[in-house]
């Protein structure tokens, strides 16, 4: 069965901005399915000004303690 974009639901999502990057913390549920925590970062094209998909890997300290508020919102969304 393929992947079907239609049946992926964001429950929750906010993001927090950073010079050039910025973190989304997501609630998604796919089919109804159970509720998962989805991390993902995005690097803003300083040429094009638009932002662009990076895999999240590392957080700096700062980029930790900005996002790790928005966890507890994302885990209150989990109920």
């Amino acid at each position: 069965m393929a992947f079907d974009k239609s049946l992926d639901k964001e429950i929750f999502g906010e993001e927090v901005k950073f010079e050039v990057t910025k973190i989304r913390v997501s609630v998604m549920s796919y089919n109804e399915g159970q509720k998962k925590l989805q991390l993902s970062r995005e690097n803003l094209n300083t040429n094009s000004g638009e932002y662009g998909f990076a895999k999240l890997g590392r957080m700096t300290k700062d980029e930790a303690e900005a996002v790790l508020p928005l966890f507890q919102k994302a885990l209150e969304n989990m109920d």
